[in-house]
């Protein structure tokens, strides 16, 4: 009987842990081909991880709710037939602390603002998330003064909230000098006299209100935002366009396409295949930022951003949109948005997005500044459609006729993206 290492997938290029929600399999449990074995969620969409062979749990290497880096063996199945114990094909080669380290570096979206247990460092016996350690890097924090800081996560592990409060107060808070303590432990000195960072004043509410916690993708979302707008100087441009013809096509074959192919045409895949081609035209919109470096992607992947009946958004990619007609690209978006509603997406279907189209139209607004999907480098917003007045040029002259106007909003990386470029 072989010994089977299940780890945790790799859920996308700027993905470095995932949270475990729930074990569906406990140990003893058989499990087969394909059966979910446990329930996972990073900042970008809960998944269910299953089984690449059929056997045995035999062991489980993290609780519930326990922060996982990726690459990282979380369980054993026990498979019939002698042999070495292998890792689990499905997913990347195990990340290694110097590689994660790395790529925490230059992609500090990548990492998950989860406050649940961190990922453990042997450094001074304590526990450090690669979020934490990486902030700890860039705000100069020395290993001494982590170590002074009272965590308020499990087991008493820095959170982000707690490094970043520490380094706020940092200029206001002076640290209490140590007199006369031995120099061969430096770490129990330092907790021996803490200094806990200053807490902020308890805010009062007045009227009538009520309170209410975000909920967990509500909080990853909001520190994605707040990421993205501290990492590009946004520049948004607007165009209004005319999209009579286009109104006038889907009215007349949306019944025809529907009996023919089974799908329902909506705007949005001739939008993906009209932005598709653009990019096409225009290559260096479909680009990421490393440091100094531009990073050029051949493959045209379009995220669609896709409201979710919480309320919150997921952003489904539609790979190598180039490459569909505009019935595959049809049948990928009603695909891909029935099933994120259904929070069915799988991990690969929510990473490696290359530019991100966001329809702001379908809940009536006209125009939107939209905030760019890092490390994207531009976003598209499409507004409503609307009839009004406008110029047509005809070979008789210049008249006013009733048209189908929509605008459409581009925010860019301004880094890397300039005016002429965005328009």
């Amino acid at each position: 009987m072989a010994q089977f290492e299940l780890v945790m997938p790799k859920m996308g290029e700027s993905i470095m842990e995932a949270t475990i929600l729930k074990w569906v399999k406990k140990v003893g449990d058989t499990v087969e081909l394909d059966e979910t074995v446990l329930e996972i969620a990073t900042d970008k969409v809960d998944s269910e991880v299953p089984s690449p062979i059929k056997g045995v749990i035999t062991q489980i290497m993290f609780p519930e709710d326990a922060v996982v880096e990726i690459g990282k063996v979380i369980a054993l199945i026990a498979t019939e037939g002698a042999g070495e114990s292998k890792a689990s094909p499905s997913v990347e080669s195990p990340v290694t602390p110097a590689v994660a380290a790395a790529v925490t570096k230059t992609e500090t979206i990548s990492v998950s603002s989860s406050t649940n247990e961190p990922i453990p460092t042997s450094a001074g016996g304590k526990f450090y998330s690669p979020l934490v350690k990486n902030i700890a890097e860039k705000e100069a924090v020395s290993l001494n003064e982590l170590e002074a800081i009272n965590g308020t996560g499990a087991n008493g592990r820095v959170t982000k909230k707690d490094i970043l409060s520490y380094v706020e107060n940092k200029t206001t808070t002076v640290e209490a000098p140590i007199i006369n303590q031995p120099a061969v432990q430096p770490t129990t000195e330092l907790k021996s006299a803490p200094v806990a960072p200053a807490s902020k004043p308890a805010q009062s509410y007045s009227g009538n209100v009520e309170i209410i916690e975000m909920d967990r993708m509500r909080k990853l979302i909001a520190d994605h935002m707040v990421m993205s707008k501290q990492t590009s100087p946004h520049v948004t441009s607007y165009v209004e366009i005319d999209v009579t013809e286009i109104v006038n096509w889907r009215e007349k074959v949306k019944s025809i396409f529907d009996k023919k192919y089974g799908e329902k045409i909506t705007f949005t895949p001739i939008f993906i295949q009209a932005v598709a081609k653009a990019i096409a035209d225009f290559p260096m919109i479909n680009i990421s930022v490393d440091g100094t470096n531009l990073i050029r992607k051949k493959d045209i992947n379009i995220g669609m951003a896709a409201a979710l009946p919480s309320g919150n958004l997921i952003v489904p990619v539609i790979k190598n949109a180039d490459m569909l007609n505009l019935v595959g690209l049809t049948k990928s978006v009603n695909d891909l948005a029935n099933r994120a509603r259904a929070n069915q997406l799988k991990p690969d279907e929510i990473q490696g997005g290359t530019f991100t189209l966001t329809n702001v139209g379908t809940f009536g607004n006209v125009m939107g500044t939209p905030i760019i999907n890092q490390p994207q480098v531009a976003i598209l917003a499409v507004g409503a459609i609307r009839k009004k007045p406008a110029v047509v040029e005809t070979q008789f002259g210049d008249m006013i006729a009733i048209r189908q106007m929509m605008f459409l909003s581009l925010s860019y990386d301004h880094r890397v993206v300039d005016g002429s470029l965005g328009g």
